[in-house]
């Protein structure tokens, strides 16, 4: 079901802050960069070969980034795998009893839809599932 890792997501509170440590310190550049409304979030894309890092900075008292940094200090927040057909995929995570936070998929980043897993669910890491759409379907 699930194909590779496409990203690891990483919370910061100073987006600017994070990509100057990337460009400075390991010589990484942001290849992409987008306001994702439905999550009140901006998003900096770094690819590192077939797995991207995503930071995500909140935007705004009612973003659930905002919340996770101001409780626990920014850090890892998800791992996401594509999967080819993401409803079929939590459709099958549901037969399994498998508890989602995401009963349908979102709108995630370049035009991408997005389901979550609840952590509970996982040995208490966020996973998330990436159908790829648009121009990211070509990416490694």
């Amino acid at each position: 079901m699930f194909e590779k890792i496409d990203h690891i997501a990483i919370a910061v509170d100073d987006l600017a802050a994070a990509i100057d440590m990337y460009e400075s310190i390991f010589g990484l550049k942001v290849c992409h960069r987008e306001y994702v409304e439905d999550y009140h979030v901006e998003i900096a894309t770094i690819h590192t070969g077939s797995c991207a890092i995503e930071l995500i900075e909140g935007q705004g008292d009612d973003s659930p980034i905002r919340r996770f940094v101001q409780t626990r200090g920014p850090g890892i927040h998800h791992i996401a795998f594509v999967v080819d057909d993401i409803r079929e995929s939590l459709e099958k995570l549901r037969q399994q009893g498998i508890r989602l936070i995401d009963a349908t998929p979102r709108r995630g980043k370049n035009n991408s839809l997005v389901a979550f897993i609840h952590p509970k669910a996982a040995q208490r890491v966020l996973y998330e599932l990436v159908e790829l759409g648009g121009s990211t379907k070509q990416q490694p």
